[in-house]
């Protein structure tokens, strides 16, 4: 870490073994319920990795931090609304609870592709702060434009969190033991079981293309021949886009986050109003418990989108609550799209990691590549099809 952001001297003895670090570059937890937890089960990657429940899920508001409610309880004693607040709150919530987009007894007049989410919020008479929270700390959107969209997404991202909450009940988020390093780790066992080939750390020279297409990838004088290439932005700066840049500070604290309760884990979100800005702050803390970090060191990660000339001052009210940092690595990074589908030339580009703490936006573009190569869309419930066609319901039990 001190070599890759060109830090002057050696770590000090104070941080322990070098062996017991694991830290992320991109820090991002999973949604229980969400997306990549799926594709982890339905490819059995689950049995090459452990998780851990993250503690808790925290929101920014006017300079203190105050917990996400986890339960019904935890929302009524919570000192984020007001009483009446809460009542027209917990409503809202058994609203999106029983929604069902194939069901329109459920929509209460609300069309979900036509009714803008701020029309939602109006229905259900909520103020500003619980929009703030409700949009950006359980529907997880990053800027305010949500809100004169339809809100079919919206309600089925609350419903994710909803549902992710439930299946532990501390927050919705997992994180692997060992950090992030072992999702590839479980894909890499697993495409070696299909006879699958890894060649690590390998310098790529050139990609080989012929009238217009693919056809290998020339590295240390040898080609490896393909029909289609998937990789990311990096590997071709003539076929993608810049959209933006992000702002990730890795800082290594002695000492649990202030008002977290002492959690060893826990994410914070400070909503983009509450700072003046137009996109979201978060916070990823992870710590030994996870061994990922010395004993009693503890991983916070800041991150956001980049707004201004001057990125660090945009995050500071997130650095604010982490005082004191012991030590801080900076990272300012491009955002990229491609600018190439691959239709033509068979080569399936990735998106850049964005700001957002957790998988979703990541298999949303996943899906998206699976779609272009493939040309249809991907489809669990027909891998899981698939799969009992082949072993059986009963084996897979």
């Amino acid at each position: 870490l001190y070599k890759r952001f060109n830090l002057p001297g050696t770590p000090p003895e104070s941080m322990g073994r070098g062996r017991d670090w694991n830290v992320d570059l991109i820090p991002k937890f999973l949604m229980a319920n969400g997306q990549l937890v799926k594709m982890l089960l339905y490819t059995e990657v689950t049995r090459y990795l452990d998780f851990k429940v993250i503690e808790g899920s925290f929101v920014y508001k006017g300079g203190k931090i105050y917990k996400v409610p986890s339960t019904e309880a935890e929302a009524l004693a919570s000192s984020l609304m007001g009483l009446f607040e809460k009542r027209r709150f917990r409503k809202f919530l058994v609203y999106v609870a029983n929604f069902d987009e194939n069901d329109p007894r459920t929509f209460e007049g609300v069309d979900p592709k036509k009714t803008t989410m701020r029309d939602v919020y109006k229905k259900f008479d909520l103020g500003q702060d619980v929009i703030d929270f409700t949009g950006h700390a359980l529907a997880l959107y990053r800027t305010d434009d949500y809100l004169d969209q339809p809100c079919q997404e919206t309600i089925n991202r609350i419903k994710l969190y909803s549902e992710s909450l439930a299946r532990y009940g501390k927050s919705p988020y997992l994180y692997p033991l060992y950090g992030l390093g072992e999702l590839p780790q479980g894909f890499a066992r697993l495409s070696a079981i299909y006879g699958g080939t890894y060649m690590l750390n390998k310098p790529i020279e050139e990609i080989v293309i012929e009238n217009g297409k693919v056809v290998g990838v020339k590295s240390e004088g040898e080609v490896a021949r393909c029909k289609q290439l998937i990789c990311d932005p990096s590997y071709v700066s003539d076929r993608v886009t810049k959209v933006g840049q992000v702002i990730r500070v890795i800082c290594i604290l002695s000492h649990p986050i202030k008002n977290t309760n002492d959690a060893n884990s826990c994410q914070i979100i400070i909503p983009q109003n509450q700072v003046n800005r137009k996109s979201d702050i978060y916070v990823c803390m992870i710590s030994s418990a996870h061994n990922v970090a010395a004993q009693g060191k503890y991983i916070a990660i800041a991150s956001t989108t980049v707004e201004t000339a001057d990125p660090e001052k945009e995050i500071k009210p997130a650095l604010d609550l982490l005082e004191p940092i012991e030590q801080k690595f900076v990272s300012i990074s491009d955002l990229f799209a491609p600018t190439d589908l691959g239709t033509e030339s068979q080569i399936f580009i990735s998106r850049t990691y964005d700001a957002t703490t957790h998988f979703e936006t990541t298999c949303d573009d996943i899906k998206d590549i699976y779609k272009r190569m493939m040309g249809s869309e991907f489809d669990f419930e027909e891998m899981k099809r698939k799969k009992n066609d082949i072993y059986g319901e009963e084996e897979q039990q």
